[in-house]
């Protein structure tokens, strides 16, 4: 069901568990997802398998779906000639495609809806939101943010997922670009270690979050589950907001054969020590399926 408890407010009273990977449960399922707008292209083609995965993932255990839109942009829709009408309506589809999914659910806890926001990297298609560093302006880079977050944020989803954001400068970008808009959000690096994917020290990083009101929760994303911990508890120590965590499977990348390669070191046993250090919201990201949901889900219940 979907909640009238916010999402602000569960978080105050525990720890909400996050959906998986999108993109893996919609290849899973036997979609191509090689075109450069990656699963946001089912929103267009497909838009019931967008429906189904948030659906797996919320009978899986998760309490929150994280909406197609990483790679809607009204940039890359126009590549594919997506008129700007028809890409506001494809990405004010996810958030229904999530609504709708949480409706079919049939359960009896809180369900609520994050509109993914994707880095400018993400647009590009080219592996850059695993580097940032994009020769743009702050101010450049909050004019590519704010139309699509407009357009989102008037779908009325109980968050937006500010994510896989790889550089300070983009962060300083999108807390910008959400002042005003009426909708809470989180804030989370792509990480390597102790710094963001451009290189920044992540206390810098995280600092940025710390007196921005619309901000509900900090914490990284899509880096490796050895890399969750101590950037969670930088970012409790930090920000004092709850921490919001959910790394990809460990593997790597390869941005030219548009491929994951690697073995997977993500685990369940990981979580405790993530709640721990003050993760509040605990899910995973790409290669991160609905079974390593329900392990979450499980590992929390018995915490």
């Amino acid at each position: 069901m979907t909640s009238t408890l916010t999402l602000a407010e569960a978080l105050a009273a525990g720890t909400v568990v996050l959906d998986g990977g999108m993109s893996n449960q919609l290849e899973s399922a036997g979609h191509d997802l090689s075109d450069e707008l990656w699963s946001a292209r089912l929103l267009d083609e497909q838009p019931e398998a967008v429906t189904e995965a948030h659906l797996a993932y919320f009978r899986a255990g998760a309490d929150v779906a994280i909406t197609a839109s990483y790679q809607a942009t009204f940039e890359g829709f126009a590549k594919r000639g997506i008129s700007s009408d028809r890409a506001a309506e494809l990405m004010a589809l996810s958030v229904e495609s999530a609504r709708e999914a949480a409706r079919r659910a049939s359960v009896s806890r809180p369900l609520w809806v994050a509109a993914s926001a994707g880095p400018y990297g993400a647009m590009l298609a080219d592996g850059s939101e695993y580097r940032g560093r994009y020769g743009l302006s702050v101010d450049e880079l909050e004019r590519f943010h704010r139309p699509r977050l407009e357009v989102l944020a008037a779908a009325r989803p109980d968050v937006l997922a500010l994510e896989t954001v790889p550089d300070a400068d983009e962060a300083a970008a999108l807390l910008r670009a959400v002042r005003g808009l009426g909708v809470p959000a989180w804030l989370t690096y792509s990480v390597a270690g102790d710094r963001t994917r451009a290189g920044q020290p992540l206390e810098e990083a995280f600092a940025l979050a710390a007196e921005a009101d619309e901000v509900i929760a900090v914490g990284v994303n899509c880096c490796a589950p050895q890399d969750v911990e101590a950037a969670a508890a930088t970012a409790a120590r930090v920000t004092g907001k709850p921490v919001v965590v959910y790394p990809n499977s460990g593997e790597t990348w390869d941005a030219e054969a548009r491929a994951w390669a690697g073995r997977s070191t993500f685990t369940t046993g990981q979580v405790k020590s993530w709640q721990q250090a003050g993760a509040r919201l605990i899910g995973g990201c790409c290669r991160v399926g609905p079974d390593g949901i329900a392990g979450i889900a499980g590992a929390l219940a018995a915490a």
